[in-house]
């Protein structure tokens, strides 16, 4: 019986242990390829902002980038993959819990849960595109075309308005919680000399707020289309960042935002190898 029972439990710790390799595998190949993506769409931003730019600065125009390149139909796969794998990771967080303080509450798994459903249909639009599919359109006509449908619908501008309120706020938290460095609570930076930690501070803190100011902006464009009632107002990714080009600063915010999204690339690569999982 004892036998029994300790081979069971055996079993049961290797079973755990088994799916927590797998999750962080899945983990650690769905940060490096979101990496990748926002290091692109930097990238392209930054051409935007300097006159050279012909695709748009969005994940459309990040794979387009990257089809280009040598060996790009065998790249968009392995991205597809590594997108698939962040699902993964975050439905097994929503089934299971998060790692850290009250992980398991469900505080923290919906938006696990929230996370599983977005990188889902990310995965979906990249695997589509490297199957030769091409993408579902541009993010500015992708937004405007939601926006004008959820308009149709009963109530439909006031869960426009909401939808964009909510976009906001999360856009200012991002932003705060990397000013606030609280990404250091998730990370393994026990080991990492003090330049490595400088490092990965400033890709975390830059990174973080030019991530947090583009989705304040979608937010406030959703929010105006619904206060308007005009569903073109609605902007994608592009959209968005182009209109930064169209402040005062002109396109010298653009070049600071879309820098931001390049060092926020690069500290997703940062995560990918230091992020407890």
């Amino acid at each position: 019986m004892n036998a029994r029972v300790l081979t069971a439990t055996g079993r049961s710790r290797a079973r755990r242990a088994a799916n927590g390799s797998a999750a962080e595998g899945a983990a650690r190949a769905g940060l490096t390829a979101r990496g990748v993506i926002y290091l692109l769409v930097g990238v392209l931003a930054l051409r935007i902002a300097f006159g050279a730019g012909n695709r748009q600065a969005d994940r459309g125009g990040a794979l387009a980038e990257l089809s280009d390149k040598p060996f790009g139909a065998v790249l968009l796969w392995a991205l597809g993959a590594g997108l698939a794998g962040m699902a993964l990771w975050r439905l097994s967080e929503a089934l299971f819990g998060v790692t850290g303080k009250d992980g398991h509450t469900l505080r923290k798994r919906l938006p696990a849960a929230a996370r599983c459903v977005f990188y889902t249909f990310v995965a979906y639009s990249v695997l589509a595109f490297a199957a030769g599919a091409g993408g579902s359109g541009s993010s500015d006509r992708q937004s405007r075309d939601v926006t004008a449908r959820a308009m149709e619908m009963p109530a439909g501008r006031w869960l426009v308005g909401i939808a964009g309120a909510a976009i906001v706020v999360a856009g200012a938290v991002i932003g705060i919680q990397a000013a606030r460095r609280t990404f250091r609570k998730k990370m393994r930076l026990g080991g990492l000399g003090p330049r490595t930690r400088r490092l990965v501070d400033v890709t975390g803190v830059a990174g973080g707020a030019a991530r947090g100011l583009v989705f304040a902006g979608a937010g406030a464009f959703a929010v105006r289309a619904a206060v308007d009632y005009e569903p073109e107002r609605a902007k994608g990714l592009d959209d968005t960042l182009r209109s930064f080009a169209g402040t005062s600063l002109g396109p010298w915010l653009l070049a600071c935002v879309a820098a931001g999204l390049v060092l926020f690339g690069v500290f997703s690569f940062a995560l990918a190898r230091l992020r407890r999982v």
